[in-house]
């Protein structure tokens, strides 16, 4: 049997995984009972961000340290603490990568989407092409765990390699990769739930030697679903551009990836159009084959830049240097050399 003394005395005792402080300090411990004929063990936990791989390691933490002291069974609810009592230990709010970068330079931007389909990859992949040509050091996390397509785009063809338990990414165009695609046979479906998902995200963080780098993209899955959400939570201080073509419904759901954006507190770098119109080589005239204005309505929605409208078009295709999705030169190339022009003017 375990005492209600005994259990606030080891609740308090845990750190609180985002102010690096013992539950004891934030007073977060809103109510804790004991139901003695059930050794059960009810409470409820004020923490400094809801949500995320910090919570659900917090949760286990929590239960197993109950259980072993008598405790058989735990319920345990969390909410968030007033921002009065957040903001009393801003100082020991460590991010928890700050020892993998240095979070004074190194610059992390998600790109995002609605839906898919409408080239947010292609974008992730030749933007970092081009801020690395621009001389800035890049690095790719393909964040979209179900739908990986960025190592296929970019050619590679290399796996990374394991160097004192720590991983070592693909280097491809001089932009340091990292993606799901690495680490599941090739058309192996990936069937995994929440938990598993943000523990591979953590590890694509910490366990990769990523070196100094300018820039992190990270290609987040398309919609609000759980991968993007934990990447907001993990990254609080990430930009965000959101992908989408013209067409009023692609515009309409990438509205909501925005949302989503605003409300976990990250700034909207701006709008990129894809797919926003094909321009015949022979006549030079320009077909709107998915409407017009989606890029800029969505622009104007969010309030923010509309970054670039990316014509449909063909890669050249180089049998030596493979890569399918990657523009070195011509109009298209130009465009996204422009979009990462103004995103290096926008960030420095």
């Amino acid at each position: 049997m375990i005492t209600e003394s005994e259990a606030r005395q080891i609740v308090e005792s845990v750190k609180d995984p985002i102010l690096n402080v013992p539950i004891s300090e934030t007073n977060g411990i809103e109510s804790l009972k004991i139901i003695e004929d059930k050794d059960h063990v009810s409470l409820k936990i004020l923490i400094g961000r809801l949500g995320g791989q910090e919570q659900l390691d917090l949760q286990i933490k929590i239960v197993n340290k109950l259980k072993e002291a008598g405790a058989k069974s735990v319920g345990l609810r969390f909410d968030e603490l007033p921002e009065e009592e957040i903001n009393k230990h801003k100082a020991t709010m460590g991010n928890e990568y700050e020892n993998q970068f240095d979070m004074e330079k190194t610059k992390f931007i998600s790109v995002a989407s609605g839906k898919g389909g409408v080239g947010k990859s292609t974008v992730t992949v030749n933007l970092a092409v081009k801020l690395q040509k621009l001389g800035k050091k890049v690095g790719i996390i393909d964040a979209d765990i179900y739908g990986f397509s960025v190592p296929d785009m970019m050619g590679i063809r290399t796996q990374p390699e394991v160097k004192d338990k720590k991983i070592i990414p693909v280097e491809r165009f001089g932009v340091q990769v990292i993606s799901m695609g690495f680490f599941v046979e090739e058309n192996t479906p990936v069937i995994w739930r929440g938990p598993m998902l943000g523990k591979m995200l953590t590890s694509f963080f910490k366990e990769v030697v990523w070196g100094d780098l300018d820039y992190l993209i990270l290609d987040l899955p398309p919609g609000t679903g759980d991968v993007a959400l934990d990447v907001h939570q993990m990254l609080p201080e990430s930009k965000e551009i959101i992908v989408t073509t013209p067409h009023p419904t692609a515009a309409f759901v990438a509205a909501r990836a925005g949302a989503m954006a605003k409300q976990t507190d990250h700034e909207v770098l701006g709008v990129v159009e894809n797919m926003s119109y094909f321009e015949s080589k022979e006549t030079g005239n320009k077909e709107y084959i998915f409407g017009k204005g989606g890029g800029q309505k969505l622009a104007d929605e969010l309030n923010v830049p509309l970054l670039g409208q990316i014509p449909l078009g063909q890669p050249d295709f180089d049998e030596d240097d493979f890569a399918p999705s990657v523009y070195h030169e011509g109009e298209i190339s130009d465009h996204y050399e422009e979009i990462a022009k103004r995103i290096i003017e926008e960030e420095e």
